[in-house]
């Protein structure tokens, strides 16, 4: 079997549980269990959220080529119920079926007894290592923090079924030491998000060297956002961008990667592969208006990376990009707009040079600047 398809069938019912936790007007918890017992892995994903619809499970792909039936039989077990449901309903969904209306069963319900409650649990067992699974949806766990979305505690349980029965336990609380509040805007976590990303990510990486400490002082925040028109055939798309410069003292810690920034997607509040319309919209800015001179931007599935052009080594450059619409599950499918990218991105920008004099200037206000200013701009190193 190739077990990347059943690793992002995985990565997609924790993004179903999320959106649906999203969604409730209740704090919501977020479980996602992997008990091995060898040579079996059962995983289990739960949420508090509201109820699932049917739709969601039956639009789901798999790819049938590169499932073994000696690894895994393709079957989803799911139980679901929303608040005003009176039962907690359970499927079997056989994705190796070829026609859709065949592929669910239905199987006997479960009285709740007036309980008020709602949540979904989405269970499946393959023939696996547990280290197969794992790595991706820790960093797919680790990726989500940055969003920093409210009122959902995420929690990844290992279960080993050995002779000593160990149970290991890792918690990841979007929340934790957060000084934001749930009012707070979409893109002010995401704000935040990227600053601690940033923050944590960069010092681990130079843990060795105490000149190249980042600290919040030294990094340089900024964000954009662009809106599309609401009509009854489009969503009404939303683009964030936030950008992060972080500065050292010392040119020897970035020397080997600092030219290079990291793209980080988010698609409805969840990470995503790099579209060709961000590729687009990341190529087609006027970079030098900005006092920065793009080499290359390159597609890595799970981010974009952009390379630059003497960019003094003392400096990094950080940026995520986040594009969703309100409506869940989306009525209609959509690819992101390659033009509403670009706004978000240089609204970024902008407000980078807006808030931060001398800051990402062109070559041509730079020869403007009197001397004094010069000596504060960062870029008049590249030109």
């Amino acid at each position: 079997m190739d077990i990347s398809s059943v690793q992002k069938l995985c990565i997609d019912l924790i993004s179903s549980a999320v959106q649906r936790c999203r969604l409730s007007e209740d704090l919501c918890r977020l479980s996602v269990v992997l008990k091995s017992s060898p040579p079996i892995i059962r995983v289990s994903i739960s949420d508090t959220g509201t109820g699932s619809c049917l739709e969601e499970f039956q639009d789901l792909k798999c790819n049938r080529e590169g499932i073994g039936t000696e690894k895994w039989d393709g079957l989803l077990s799911i139980k679901t119920t929303s608040i005003s449901d009176n039962k907690i309903y359970h499927y079997h969904l056989n994705l190796r079926g070829s026609v859709s209306a065949r592929r669910l069963t239905r199987l006997p319900s479960i009285l709740k007894n007036d309980a008020k409650f709602s949540g979904t649990e989405v269970c499946l067992s393959i023939s696996e290592t547990i280290d197969a699974l794992l790595n991706d949806i820790k960093h797919y766990f680790q990726k989500m923090l940055i969003l920093k979305i409210p009122s959902v505690a995420a929690e990844l349980v290992i279960e080993r079924g050995d002779a000593s029965g160990l149970r290991c336990q890792n918690v990841f609380l979007p929340n934790e030491c957060s000084p934001l509040n749930f009012s707070s805007s979409n893109v002010e976590r995401l704000k935040s998000g990227l600053e601690e990303y940033v923050l944590k990510h960069r010092n681990s990486l130079n843990n060795k060297c105490d000149s190249c400490f980042c600290s919040r002082e030294k990094l340089k925040i900024s964000s954009g956002v662009a809106r599309s028109m609401e009509s009854h055939r489009s969503p009404g798309l939303i683009v964030e961008a936030v950008i992060a410069i972080s500065e050292h003292s010392e040119s020897l810690c970035f020397r080997s990667s600092g030219n290079k920034t990291e793209v980080l997607h988010f698609k409805d509040f969840s990470p995503s592969s790099v579209s060709i319309a961000s590729l687009n919209a990341l190529t087609s800015i006027d970079w030098r208006s900005y006092g920065l001179m793009l080499v290359s931007a390159v597609d890595q599935v799970d981010h974009a990376l952009i390379e630059w052009e003497s960019l003094p080594p003392y400096l990094h450059i950080d940026m995520v990009i986040h594009c969703y619409h309100k409506q869940f599950p989306g009525k209609c499918k959509y690819q992101p707009d390659r033009h509403l990218i670009k706004k978000g991105v240089k609204l970024a920008l902008d407000d980078l040079k807006e808030k931060h004099t001398g800051l990402l200037l062109s070559a041509h206000a730079v020869k403007l600047c009197p001397r004094p200013c010069k000596l504060n701009c960062w870029h008049h190193l590249v030109i």
